[in-house]
């Protein structure tokens, strides 16, 4: 996630670090240079059909009206997964608390919260599709490698760990809802990470875009002449630019400069815990290059 306070006009003109322009310039560098071929083929070579602007007014509005559609769509895919995150912090940190209630042993107690914060790594890696040694924590000295979900796993050890040293059947209780609403978390980021937006879309999308683009050049000819490319680019930077937005969003537990910065997330639960485990606390991860990962 990029965290980047409010930019001058230089700054927010010439900006690359967040930007999705250098993943479609290769586009408009190529729909540029068709209009480019375009009008001079209309100049010097044969005379091409120079078309209303009517209709592409309204096949613009249309394209528009589709990528705004389909935007707030990915957009609210990138939301409800911050919001089922910060879900999750708020029940690791009541878990915590409800473990020093209802857990008198010490060992116990910590066992369960360093079975959590496994649990938790391993789910930020399950969503990102890493390997499980690119964890980079663990806290249980627990092995979940082989086991066929390793979140599901580490959670299912904290529960029978719990289960076990909770001295009677409230504190069971509670500690299980504690642990309940952690796994209604994990389902709900689950559902998100394996279900993406219809491949229709983004083939819609996209098709008419490319369309669009190569298309248009023959309704400029005839009062932007040469400037006409100038225009093209313009136009296949907005479409192209919200239709590479929205597949970024689409997909927020990923690795780009746009999705959830889940490492941040998980340091913050564990500067949570850290007094429950009688810890010093880590340091908040910071902003690299105005990158949050």
């Amino acid at each position: 996630m990029i965290i980047r306070e409010k930019t001058g006009l230089f700054e927010l003109l010439f900006a690359t670090k967040g930007s999705v322009l250098p993943h479609i310039l290769p586009r408009i560098l190529t729909v540029s240079i068709l209009a480019l071929l375009i009008v001079w083929i209309d100049g010097w070579v044969i005379s091409l059909p120079h078309l209303d602007a009517a209709p592409f007014a309204v096949f613009g509005i249309a394209l528009s009206l589709f990528l705004g559609f389909r935007n707030n769509a990915a957009y609210e895919r990138w939301w409800e997964g911050r919001r089922l995150w910060g879900q999750l912090v708020a029940d690791m940190r009541s878990l915590a608390r409800d473990s020093r209630m209802f857990l008198p042993e010490d060992a116990a107690r910590q066992e369960v919260l360093k079975l959590a914060l496994d649990f938790l790594h391993l789910h930020r890696v399950n969503l990102r599709k890493l390997k499980i040694s690119e964890t980079k924590q663990n806290w249980s000295g627990m092995d979940f490698s082989q086991a066929a979900h390793p979140p599901c796993a580490a959670l299912n050890a904290a529960t029978a760990t719990a289960v076990k040293a909770a001295p009677d059947g409230f504190a069971r209780k509670a500690l299980s809802e504690r642990l309940a609403s952690i796994a209604l978390a994990q389902a709900g980021c689950e559902r998100i990470a394996t279900t993406p937006l219809p491949y229709v879309y983004s083939l819609l999308v996209f098709r008419t875009t490319y369309l669009y683009c190569l298309l248009i050049p023959f309704a400029l000819l005839e009062d932007a002449a040469w400037i006409t490319p100038i225009f093209v680019a313009i136009i296949a930077y907005v479409f192209f630019g919200l239709a590479e937005v929205t597949e970024e969003l689409a997909r927020p537990f990923g690795e780009t400069v746009n999705g959830l910065p889940l490492d941040a997330i998980c340091r913050t639960v564990e500067i949570s815990m850290a007094p429950h485990l009688d810890i010093k606390a880590p340091p908040a991860l910071q902003a690299q290059g105005y990158y949050l990962s």
